[in-house]
């Protein structure tokens, strides 16, 4: 990542799902003349606009947004990949005289900017994750645990594919994964924004939310990216409103 001499200043937005961080940004941003940039994995995907809850036509007329729609369902934005996209929005962003709001829902996308991790440059390896995702969730994290117990420890091993790409970043660089991801702060002026419900109204606003995914056509949505072939298990099922609609 290329520093520059004068620190960007950058507001960073996270919370949970539903709980409120589309509707703030978007005020932020045109009351301190920002434009967002999206650290929700979710919302790389084109074609996945209902079930992921990805702003409006509208929203984004409003405010100019960032790294959402970057590639097709069945492909894969690695964690590095986003950083660098990220990482050049940003500066682009602060360079224009206009404020930058990064607006997470993925943790580690919004953890690997703020906090400059270090990520190795392995590409994806078709063959390698055919072989590991053979062997189940309960396996990867114990072989994950025995060769790199500090990394075992942050990841979630519920989280399958993360554990996946930890184990495939550790084979093929020869190396663990935590060594490789120290972290480098990027020189910017950091704001931390993180938003907060009680868990009887977030879970109204979630539940709210599945029903307005519902009336907007969340099942037309589902049913057409089946007819284009995506019936395997994508990296973009993660979404709210696809976890058993393509099941």
């Amino acid at each position: 990542m290329a520093h520059t001499s004068v620190k960007i200043p950058l507001l960073v937005l996270v919370g949970q799902t539903a709980v409120g961080k589309t509707a703030l940004s978007l005020r932020l941003a045109q009351q301190f003349g920002g434009e967002i940039i999206s650290a929700d994995s979710r919302l790389f995907y084109r074609g996945m606009d209902i079930g992921t809850a990805k702003p409006t036509a509208v929203e984004r007329a409003l405010v100019p947004h960032h790294l959402i729609d970057l590639c097709a369902p069945d492909e894969t934005v690695t964690l590095g990949t986003y950083q660098q996209l990220a990482y050049g929005v940003i500066e682009w962003v602060g360079k224009n005289g206009r404020l930058p709001l990064l607006v997470g829902g993925t943790g580690q996308y919004v953890q690997a900017v703020v906090e400059g991790w270090g990520i190795p440059r392995v590409a994806p390896q078709p063959a390698l994750r055919q072989a590991l995702e053979a062997l189940g969730g309960d396996e990867l994290a114990r072989w994950l645990a025995a060769l790199d117990p500090e990394a075992a420890a942050k990841i979630d091993p519920r989280n399958v594919r993360r554990v996946i790409r930890a184990l495939e970043v550790t084979l093929v660089a020869g190396r663990p994964i935590s060594d490789i991801q120290r972290k480098n702060p990027p020189p910017y002026n950091i704001c931390l924004i993180g938003l907060h419900r009680e868990r009887e109204s977030l879970y109204r606003r979630i539940d709210a939310r599945v029903d307005q995914m519902m009336a907007d056509g969340l099942l037309d949505e589902v049913a057409g990216l089946l007819a284009q072939g995506y019936d395997e298990p994508l990296a973009a099922r993660s979404g709210l409103g696809y976890r058993q609609r393509l099941a």
